[in-house]
């Protein structure tokens, strides 16, 4: 039980999944699209999982804020009998790329905090866990950033939104960074604790060279494009869904 604890920790997160990075050697380009925040909410997910060989249940929680051209997200991700397993926070300001991360903390189930900084005053990225250093050129993103990135560009462009299209962001996780490239699948029916909801079904894959976990998720955009739900799968076929139950908008931008 604790090693699937463990493991859920690592994999339970809102838009916070552990995919390998590369090298920090990995070149990029600036990523810019037209953006649309969608406005400040909280939400709260119902979180099933199965690890080897164990069924595990539990709940989720994101703050999405905001305001004044910041904004910050907050994720925990709580299991039955043990609490809080995972919480990760990404805060900084929005510019002319969209969201701009400052800091991005991630603290797993009895791990220390690990801390990825957007230095923007000498235009690096660096890691408390590593001695790694990116630079930024515009559009960076975090692990947890990174969903609110794609739910504006969505937003702003819904037309273009559509199966068979890709979109590719600089993603820096808790060690290092990598570009991620989210694949448009369709547009489907799901049942969620809110009712039948149309949704875009979105999928990322691991890099081509990496056995690591895949993460679909589907967006509504009946409600301002929130996520409703988020899969994360890895080779062995285990998994952690997270199904949203209820959102509350806090506020418009």
């Amino acid at each position: 039980m604790k090693l699937s604890l463990l493991r859920l920790s690592m994999a339970a997160a809102l838009c916070c999944s552990m995919l390998t990075a590369s090298a920090a050697t990995t070149d990029h380009p600036a990523t810019k699209y037209k953006i649309d925040l969608p406005p400040s909410a909280d939400l709260s997910y119902a979180i099933q999982a199965k690890q080897s060989g164990i069924t595990l249940g539990g709940e989720g929680s994101v703050k999405w804020l905001v305001e004044d051209k910041h904004f910050s997200v907050k994720s925990e991700t709580r299991a039955m009998l043990f609490g809080k397993i995972l919480e990760s926070t990404s805060e900084g300001a929005i510019d002319s790329f969209g969201l701009a991360p400052t800091q991005f903390i991630n603290k797993r189930f009895r791990k220390e905090a690990t801390t990825t900084t957007f230095h923007r005053d000498s235009g690096t990225i660096g890691f408390s866990e590593s001695g790694n250093s990116y630079p930024l050129k515009g559009g960076e993103q975090d692990r947890t950033s990174i969903i609110w990135q794609l739910i504006s560009v969505a937003r702003a462009a819904p037309q273009l939104f559509k199966p068979g299209s890709d979109w590719t962001f600089f993603v820096a996780g808790m060690h290092d960074a990598e570009p991620w490239t989210f694949k448009v699948i369709k547009t489907e029916k799901i049942k969620t604790p809110m009712g039948d909801l149309d949704v875009v079904h979105i999928f990322k894959a691991p890099p081509p060279d990496a056995k690591d976990q895949q993460l679909d998720i589907w967006l509504a955009p009946s409600l301002e494009w929130y996520p409703v739900r988020l899969r994360f799968t890895d080779p062995n076929k285990d998994f952690v869904e997270q199904t949203l139950q209820q959102v509350n908008n806090k506020a418009s931008k």
